[in-house]
């Protein structure tokens, strides 16, 4: 019989006594494949992270824990701001914590509207991903979509065209969403160069470490002075999807608007996420080995699509994009067999995106698409 007299144990005692390890046991790649309740569809529509984040993540989530009746402080941003800096090489305050882009596109269409300029165009590809752009459209931010080329890229020479004295920026997503693909570095290096003495650039490279991410990263240019903005999420490869927390690296002058915007403030912060993304960043072997092991299961369900003679765009990303001649049946199929996939992208239909998953998950897509 249990000794009734004893003392409860109290938060600090338990997260001292073990809790700690709990917490951190339920987040990671272990964790990951048994996330999913039973019945529940595989989840391969959104390009989440499927082997999760770095079991580091649970131990700074625990850690702070008994925290969270306290708001943020302006320490604990400046500690990661600081780790992000040095990361990617910058100065602390070309750094602002936060997902960016929505707040972004307010920020760039309300400068606009409180001068004399009006409404202003956010240049970016078709289809494409479009917070930056649904933003600034309630303050007048008016959406000018140029389509992708044949490779479906991001089409350089037309987004040029495509800038005029009333555009407020080009928002490029590199590696492209919803087809994967990245842009030849050196015309992407020349488009940015070009572009940026014109009109602000914003890169998204959300899925950049799933390519050459020390070589192709548009950071750079930020370093060399250009007006270029680049954001970055922990939303993906780190596997914080859920806890929603990125930043945006950004010449100083913006940087401080954005700031002194509110953005990216300590009262609009998340303590737990800032643990979590200073701990999941500090862990880059775990980053190396989730992309190894996506693109080894990346090359494999190309390869079937590849033998089942499905057209496919050279995805680069966690995900891969592919035609079907039977689109609509094969997504019915897909929704049937318990698999959840990315909704539709007009114009292109009849193309269908699928992010990768665990093996046994892909193992069941392939299984599909052979069936389907």
């Amino acid at each position: 019989m249990a000794d009734i007299s004893a003392p409860k144990m109290s938060r600090r005692g338990w997260l001292a006594a073990g809790g700690t390890a709990l917490l951190a046991g339920a987040i990671g790649p272990g964790a990951a494949a048994a996330a999913r309740p039973a019945g529940e569809p595989i989840r391969l529509n959104l390009n989440e992270n499927a082997y999760g984040p770095s079991p580091r993540v649970g131990q700074a989530i625990a850690a702070h824990a008994q925290g969270i009746h306290r708001y943020v402080d302006q320490g604990e941003v400046d500690a990661l701001t600081a780790q992000i800096a040095a990361l990617e090489q910058v100065r602390p305050d070309q750094v602002v914590i936060g997902e960016v882009l929505e707040p972004l596109g307010l920020y760039l269409a309300r400068q606009r509207a409180s001068g004399a300029g009006g409404s202003g165009g956010i240049v970016y590809s078709t289809p494409g991903y479009t917070a930056l752009v649904d933003a600034a459209a309630p303050l007048g931010g008016v959406a000018v979509g140029v389509p992708l080329n044949a490779r479906l890229e991001n089409d350089l020479p037309a987004l040029a065209r495509a800038v005029d004295d009333r555009t407020l920026a080009v928002n490029l997503v590199n590696p492209h969403n919803p087809s994967g693909t990245v842009n030849d570095r050196d015309q992407l290096d020349r488009f940015i160069r070009e572009t940026a003495r014109r009109t602000l650039v914003v890169i998204d490279e959300a899925y950049l470490e799933y390519d050459d991410f020390a070589a192709q990263s548009a950071i750079r240019h930020v370093r060399e002075g250009a007006n270029v903005l680049v954001f970055r999420t922990l939303a993906k490869i780190y596997g914080l999807a859920g806890l929603s927390i990125g930043y945006a690296v950004a010449p100083t002058p913006l940087a401080e608007g954005l700031r002194k915007a509110g953005i990216g403030a300590p009262h609009s912060l998340n303590r737990l996420a800032l643990a979590a993304a200073g701990a999941a960043l500090e862990d880059q072997r775990h980053i190396q080995d989730v992309r190894a092991r996506t693109l080894a299961e990346r090359a494999r369900l190309t390869r079937a699509l590849d033998e089942l003679g499905l057209e496919h765009s050279d995805s680069r990303a966690n995900f891969v994009f592919f035609k079907s001649p039977r689109a609509a049946a094969l997504r019915q199929h897909l929704t049937t067999t318990g698999i959840a996939i990315a909704r539709p992208f007009p114009p292109l239909d009849d193309w269908i995106r699928i992010t990768i998953g665990l093996p046994h998950e892909n193992d069941a897509v392939i299984a599909a698409l052979r069936g389907g």
